[in-house]
């Protein structure tokens, strides 16, 4: 049990965290700060938080738990306001998309109070964003991301494996570079692409009309496409060496499919049809077990 969380951040993701936190009874006060004081007002009145503080620092000032909700390019910042406060032994998380970034911030900025610090990745979200939208269920069978580096105390790492298992995540470690080259592969380059072939659709002459003929397989595979422009801005920018190496390898792969097009080689294009789907039929995608009632 916590005392108090001290959330920087009160949209969809830490405002989740809040919730998950007081429906599984790990904290007794959450006190909440955003830029927005209108953000800070709506969540307070949806009962994510229960105390609004006036700044970063503020929400940090008693709080043996902090968590970082805010985009990926705000963390340095935002590290700079509460470093004065960031106590031995307190828990302080982040759920920043990429993690070397994060972590060079953190060295930068907190120093010898770095040991406080378990960067964090929740592998959960939704299309849609702002504290209007948070779930105390978000990260209940989702997997996180922890990336502690050398000066992280063991005890609190796992205090960090705790809360997360606690509400329900499958809590996994990784290094910051592995974590990066990673997710540049399966989360990055996914919403680079869909952003890319939507516009490429969408800015055609008779785009709204193709548009109107798109159906379900269209409408998966664009989901993504409709993701948070400033959220996605920086995640991209903050990854984008391990996400062009990526795009290298998918340009590869697209050329030889182009290739054998051009050839109107239809064998060889099944070839590769066929090795991309088994591979695909033969994937699963981890599944968590929610935790156990009584």
């Amino acid at each position: 049990m916590f005392n108090q969380l001290g959330l920087i951040g009160c949209g969809l993701m830490g405002g989740s965290f809040a919730l998950a936190l007081k429906r599984a009874g790990l904290v007794k006060r959450v006190v909440g700060y955003s830029k927005s004081p209108s953000t800070t007002e709506k969540a307070k009145k949806l009962g994510v938080i229960d105390t609004i503080a006036e700044s970063a620092l503020l929400a940090v000032s008693g709080s043996d738990i902090v968590l970082l909700a805010v985009p990926v390019a705000a963390t340095e910042a935002t590290f700079k306001a509460i470093r004065h406060l960031v106590e031995p032994g307190m828990l302080l998380m982040d759920v920043g998309s990429t993690k070397r970034d994060v972590v060079d911030a953190a060295r930068r900025v907190l120093k010898e109070r770095v040991v406080s610090f378990v960067p964090a990745h929740p592998i959960a979200g939704k299309e849609v964003a702002g504290v209007g939208h948070a779930d105390a269920t978000l990260y209940n069978g989702r997997q996180v991301i922890l990336t502690p580096i050398s000066q992280t105390p063991m005890e609190l790492v796992q205090k960090a494996t705790d809360v997360w298992s606690a509400i329900g995540s499958q809590v996994l470690r990784m290094t910051p570079e592995n974590h990066d080259a990673a997710f540049a592969a399966v989360s990055h380059l996914p919403h680079l692409l869909a952003f890319a072939y939507f516009s490429s659709v969408a800015g055609q002459p008779a785009g709204k009309d193709f548009l109107s003929l798109a159906g379900p397989g269209f409408r998966d595979f664009t989901r993504i496409a409709a993701s948070d422009p400033t959220v996605w801005r920086d995640i991209l920018l903050s990854n984008r060496e391990e996400l062009l190496k990526q795009s290298q390898r998918f340009r590869h792969s697209l050329d030889a499919m182009e290739h054998v097009l051009t050839s109107a080689n239809g064998e060889a294009l099944e070839d590769l049809i066929r090795a991309s789907s088994d591979a695909r039929s033969a994937w699963q995608m981890n599944a968590v077990k929610p935790p156990s009632k009584g």
